[in-house]
């Protein structure tokens, strides 16, 4: 008989919540045409990869890092950069 791995069933997780923020979740959540539980794990699982993704930390030879800071100084230029700073802005009449 196979044994099921425990470490793949979902597990509770239970939430206080006052209603005004409830209501809110619901809203949204219908919105995205899910449900309260999912929309939340969505939230929940984004907002915790971008916290684990602001501890990254990046290291590069000293040549490297001139390399960046250089192309960062440099102002920017070209057919793309004319093209956006003469589109219409859409705050204009």
């Amino acid at each position: 008989m196979a044994t099921k791995n425990q470490d793949t069933h979902a597990k509770p997780v239970n939430l206080r919540i006052r209603e005004d923020v409830r209501i809110l979740i619901d809203r949204a959540a219908k919105i995205r045409g899910k449900t309260r539980s999912d929309f939340m794990i969505d939230a929940a699982y984004r907002a915790a990869e971008d916290t684990l993704l602001d501890q990254t930390l990046v290291k590069v030879d000293a040549e490297s890092y001139q390399h960046y800071l250089d192309i960062l100084d440099r102002p920017p230029s070209g057919e793309g950069f004319a093209r956006l700073m003469n589109a219409p802005k859409p705050w204009r009449d």
